[in-house]
Parts: structure tokens; C-alpha cells; sequence
């Protein structure tokens, strides 16, 4: 059987996304190594680290150097991502020849399915309703949302920013609501966007006309800071902002002066530039922006499907099959 072995600096995230059912199923497929490597051990199972094939890994995965896998990882061939972006360690592997295989559209299946949960609450006013409700009593609180906010009806515009994985599964959830989409996404073709049948357009328009605005564009140099003030200032004063993506596409001043000038509107926000998210920070004293702990992308059981993705596309490999989510190195400038 071929040698395999899982990396990460931080053991508590192998043990909740690779379970113990999930462990014993790799191990009829390769010889694995019971212990995680980290930083702190890889000298000390050098010998057995040099016959390792095959890795596995998920969140806070230890950032290889060039030297670090030469020195370590001389025979490894492949490794299996139980999660999605792959921006922060990914490069070293791939330049070293070390193939990549990620578990993002399980990945995108639970990130989408929460944005349209997201959507269709704020919608219809409910942050704003459950904000208000003690403040301004049960029948006030309802009487406004009930004018304020269309809900999902009468071709209700949602805007999508970055039409990839997620922002595809979440077009095709909204499918059976009677909504127009408008999408902005500089790679989207105009062929795609009919194949899809949402409206590509500007950024600027998606922020103007949106009622509620779904980000997922990828993170890189060119997209980091890239939803300002003269983005967000152009929301409608009952429009919602919702943040799935990265946290570092946001300037956050701007976002919360816009939500102070535009109390009728919400953000809700799973990810910050930094996480978790500071006590202090200028986010958590505006009202109509909830934050939440990154927490979209899995749950107890949903984190089983990451290690699903996982084992099939393992299986692939072993067979020589090709694999259905493996990451190509040029696909590092467009992706998550």
C-alpha cells in the first residue's frame, strides 16, 4: 500500500473534519500514519516522511517552504485538501510538482446553501424586524418591515459578486423564486451568463440595484479592499450586504460608515479581515452589521462531506483515474 500521512499545524482541525469512521475508510485504501505532522515533528519522522506518497490535510494547514518539502516530503506525489481555498499554502506544493486536490464543491454547497438562507431572511426585513423589535414593539417592528422589505417576489434583484463554485450553486438555488439576478464577475462570459440566465453587469450597478447583495468573489492582491465606500454607499436604504467570501475584500470603516448612514439596511458578515474578529473592533458597534464566526461553510454533519470529496477523488488516484477537483497552479490567480 502506498504511504500516506496527514499535515497541519493545529491537530483539533484533522480530528473534527476527518472523523473516525472517515480515518479507517483511508486506511483500507493506504498505509497511514497515525501521527499529524506539524512544524514541530517533521525532523523527528524524517526517515519515515521520505517513503509518503500521499497527504492529507484541511483548515490551518502548515505553510510548506520550497525547502521544507524537499527536505521532508522528497516522494510525496499528491495532496488531499478536506476543504476549500487553497490560497495560503498551495503554491509552494504545486511548484514543487506536488499535485493538489481540494473538496470545494462540498465546500460550496453548504457556503451557498446559507447565503440563500441569508437571502431570503434579510429579504424580507428579518434583522431589521428582530433589531427592532424591542425598540420599537412587536406591532411597529412588523407593521415597518412589511413595507420596507419585497421579500422574494416581483423579479426582487439579488446581486451576486463572483460567479465560481458557490456563486453558481447559489444562482441555481434561486431558481425557483421569482427574482432577476444581477451578476458581476469580470471572467463570467456573456455566453455563461446566458446559459444561466442572470444579467451580467457592473459592479457599481450590482451595489445600486440590488436588493440584496451576495459576495464571492475570489481573494487575491487585485480584489483585496475592493468593496468600499463608494460601493456600499450606493445600496438602497433597505438593501442587505451579505459577506461569505473573504473578509479582506471589505474596508470595513467604510462598510460600517454606510450602515450608520443607512439605517435601514443590514450586513451580515461570516467573515473579517481578521478572525476572530477583535472585541474592539469598529464593526461591532453598528447595529445593522452582524458578524459571525466563519461558520457557513460546515456543520457537525456537513464537515462529513468534505472527507467524502476527499476518499472518492483518493480512489481516483490510485486507479489513475483523473481527478474531478484537482488544482492547477494558473488556476491560483482566478479562484478562492
Amino acid at each position: 500500500m502506498k504511504k500516506a500521512c496527514f499535515i497541519g499545524d493545529n491537530k483539533n482541525r484533522i480530528d473534527y473534519v476527518f472523523s473516525k469512521e472517515r480515518i479507517a475508510m483511508i486506511k483500507e485504501r493506504v498505509d497511514l500514519f497515525d501521527t499529524i505532522i506539524t512544524h514541530n515533528n517533521m525532523e523527528e519522522n524524517k526517515e519515515i516522511l521520505k517513503d509518503v506518497e500521499i497527504a492529507f490535510g484541511s483548515w490551518e494547514m502548515a505553510i510548506l517552504t520550497k525547502e521544507e518539502i524537499e527536505t521532508y516530503f522528497p516522494n510525496l506525489k499528491i495532496f488531499f485538501y478536506a476543504a476549500g481555498s487553497v490560497q495560503r499554502f498551495g503554491r509552494p506544493l504545486l511548484e514543487n510538482g506536488i499535485r493538489i486536490a481540494n473538496a470545494s464543491p462540498a465546500m460550496a454547497y453548504h457556503v451557498a446553501q446559507f447565503a440563500l438562507s441569508l437571502i431570503i431572511l434579510l429579504s424580507k426585513g428579518a434583522g431589521f424586524a428582530s433589531d427592532n423589535y424591542k425598540k420599537m414593539g412587536w406591532h411597529a417592528a412588523r407593521d415597518v418591515t412589511f413595507t420596507k422589505y419585497p421579500g422574494l417576489y416581483d423579479k426582487t434583484k439579488i446581486g451576486i459578486l463572483g460567479v465560481g463554485r458557490i456563486g453558481t450553486d447559489l444562482i441555481n438555488y434561486l431558481k425557483p423564486f421569482d427574482v432577476e439576478i444581477l451578476a458581476y464577475d469580470p471572467f463570467l462570459s456573456e455566453e455563461r451568463a446566458r446559459e444561466l440566465n442572470i444579467s451580467k453587469t457592473t459592479i457599481e450597478d450590482v451595489f445600486k440595484r440590488s436588493q440584496v447583495i451576495s459576495n464571492h468573489i475570489p481573494n487575491n492582491i487585485h480584489t483585496q479592499g475592493i468593496l468600499d465606500y463608494s460601493l456600499f454607499s450606493l445600496m438602497k436604504d433597505n438593501a442587505a450586504f451579505i459577506n461569505t467570501g473573504r473578509g479582506a475584500q471589505v474596508v470595513e470603516e467604510d462598510l460600517a460608515r454606510v450602515m450608520r448612514e443607512k439605517p435601514g439596511c443590514y450586513s451580515v458578515l461570516d467573515v473579517t479581515t481578521v478572525e476572530p474578529y477583535p472585541d474592539d473592533g469598529i464593526l461591532r458597534s453598528v447595529d445593522n452589521i452582524h458578524i459571525l464566526p466563519h461558520i457557513a461553510g460546515y456543520a457537525a454533519s456537513e464537515v462529513n462531506t468534505l472527507t467524502d470529496c476527499v476518499i472518492k477523488q483518493l480512489d481516483d488516484y490510485l486507479v489513475n483515474k483523473p481527478l474531478e477537483n484537482e488544482v492547477k497552479i494558473e488556476m491560483l490567480e482566478t479562484m478562492a
